[in-house]
């Protein structure tokens, strides 16, 4: 069958219509994406000033920041100027291209964080071949193959939307381009790739779920073997991953780990991987690490000195 396309904008309908909520999501929301923006900075330049960088967790979450950075820039920035708006509309191509960013730098993260849980790994089951099994060239490596990864899947699931024809209505019941929501506009049977775009997110969000749950059950089975102190560093830093992994993969799950079906409540939890997550992630790792607050306490006596000198 011929693809047609009547459709050239598509209409959000939002998380509310009610002008009182909107108002205050608007205020709620600017100040979460400006919370964003700062804490996922700061942590990246605390990581890069304080030579943080050439160790490999570090290495690994300064890119997880720079990730939720750009992973919430494809959504927020748009949900808050509807918020105010009473056009909320997006381009055809703008929702592509939308889409695009939400999976990729989504299943990005996913994947960074299995590398996060492996290098927390081997630096508590094999401490002695540390720096040989983590050494700079395989963190690329690893980490190009989270880029890489991303990738493949995002081209999946573009490509199931992208053959779609869209005849009309327009209107998406949500706040930004996601598959579920498309699938129920599309103009012919998306039951195939319902089951195709199931098994591609369903089986990355819960899988990478059940791995991370896995990697660290063993970390912390095994920290019955170190020091006292050593397990209490052990646990600050596992702590705060498995903290990230929860409030991160619970939602991911419930949004794609079943058929093509969309729920009310679908875009509030949306919000929480979306908005809440990259949100709480530079406050998760500087409260629970040390090395990190003290860096960040540097950074910020720095900057306090060079503006006293500057007077």
């Amino acid at each position: 069958m011929e693809r047609v396309n009547n459709i050239t904008v598509f209409i959000f309908l939002g998380l509310s219509q009610n002008k009182e909520v909107q108002e205050v999501c608007f205020l709620l929301f600017s100040l979460f994406y400006t919370l964003i923006l700062t804490g996922n900075s700061l942590i990246i330049l605390t990581i890069y000033l304080g030579n943080l960088y050439k160790s490999p967790m570090y290495f690994f979450l300064s890119y997880l920041s720079l990730v939720d950075i750009c992973f919430s820039s494809v959504t927020a920035p748009k949900l808050i100027s509807d918020l105010l708006s009473n056009n909320k509309t997006i381009s055809y191509v703008g929702c592509m291209l939308q889409l695009f960013g939400v999976h990729f730098f989504g299943c990005t993260e996913i994947f960074i964080l299995i590398v996060m849980a492996y290098d927390r790994y081997v630096a508590i089951c094999k401490p002695l071949h540390y720096m040989t099994i983590m050494n700079p060239e395989r963190c690329y490596k690893m980490l190009l193959g989270t880029w890489v990864g991303g990738l493949l899947h995002t081209i999946i699931q573009l490509t199931l939307v992208i053959q779609l024809p869209f005849c009309g209505p327009n209107e998406i019941d949500h706040y930004f381009c996601d598959v579920h929501p498309l699938l129920k506009l599309a103009c012919t049977d998306t039951y195939v790739a319902g089951v195709v775009e199931t098994a591609n997110s369903g089986t990355i969000s819960l899988g990478s779920f059940v791995i991370l749950l896995i990697s660290y059950t063993v970390i912390l089975v095994s920290l019955r073997k170190q020091s006292a102190e050593g397990r209490r560093k052990a646990l600050s830093t596992c702590g705060s991953h498995i903290a990230v992994v929860i409030i991160f993969f619970g939602p991911c799950t419930f949004m794609y780990m079943r058929p093509d079906t969309t729920f009310a409540e679908d875009k509030m939890v949306a919000v929480f991987y979306t908005i809440i997550t990259p949100m709480l992630n530079p406050l998760i790792y500087t409260l629970r690490n040390a090395e990190v607050k003290n860096a960040v306490k540097k950074l910020l006596n720095k900057k306090v000195s060079w503006k006293v000198n500057g007077k």
